[in-house]
């Protein structure tokens, strides 16, 4: 059981560029279990976590509504954004500068074979980050991802998420709006929920730009404590 977890940051990255190297690493994992299955051999199956900021890009994902994209290819164009159907779960959502977005490849069976359970704790990881700044974040049944003000007029998702797993192999994952333009999800119906608002943390603090790298570190605290992981470069 392997849980140490190889740490990628990426910087500013394209979508599809990323979405290409998200797949070479969990064919990886998948190639080494087959392996083990084959040879009837225990190797280690390696985990992986990127950070990583896309330039503006909408997904939409399996199981989607393209309707709740509200632009068409010219006025993606005009705007500078990129539109991709992948393979995660969820509906439609917005990547963008300003955004940290986090892509854990892990083999659960080296941390735990429960998908519900996965997702929780990515939600964890959020929500007791932004207690760090004195936000109250919380889950909103039924809806994946973190969310301020639910059960009141002004429930606002300040992160979603979207994940995929096949052999116990997960990719995709979370984005936090930290610094984000909100004007791009006036684009689209966010995770195709009507009526809910969008955030970001510097919105909510009220400052101009919250340090991004802080974030991240205390990402990476929450999710080694949560998963009992370790991080290696």
């Amino acid at each position: 059981m392997n849980k140490k977890i190889q740490l990628q940051d990426l910087g500013k990255k394209d979508y599809k560029q990323t979405w290409d190297c998200q797949e070479e690493l969990f064919k990886n994992i998948v190639d080494v279990k087959i392996q083990n299955r084959k040879d009837e051999t225990n190797l280690s199956t390696p985990n992986y976590f990127l950070f990583v900021e896309h330039p503006h890009v909408y997904t939409l994902g399996k199981s989607g509504d393209i309707s709740n994209l509200l632009l068409s290819q010219k006025q993606l164009e005009a705007k500078g954004a990129t539109f991709y159907k992948i393979n995660r779960g969820g509906d439609i959502t917005y990547h963008g500068p300003g955004q940290i977005v986090g892509y854990p490849i892990l083999d659960l069976e080296n941390f735990f074979t429960d998908i519900h359970k996965y997702l929780r704790f990515l939600e964890e990881v959020i929500i007791l980050t932004l207690a760090e700044y004195n936000i109250i974040a919380t889950r909103s049944e039924g809806e994946t991802g973190v969310w301020l003000g639910v059960g009141t007029p002004f429930a606002r998702k300040i992160c979603a998420m979207g994940v995929r797993a096949s052999r116990w192999v997960t990719m995709h994952g979370f984005a936090l709006n930290v610094n984000a333009d909100l004007g791009y999800f006036d684009n689209i119906i966010p995770c195709g929920i009507k009526g809910k608002a969008v955030t970001t943390l510097n919105n909510e603090l009220g400052v101009e730009k919250v340090d991004e790298d802080e974030v991240k570190e205390k990402i990476l605290k929450h999710f080694t404590k949560l998963f009992e992981a370790e991080f290696i470069d």
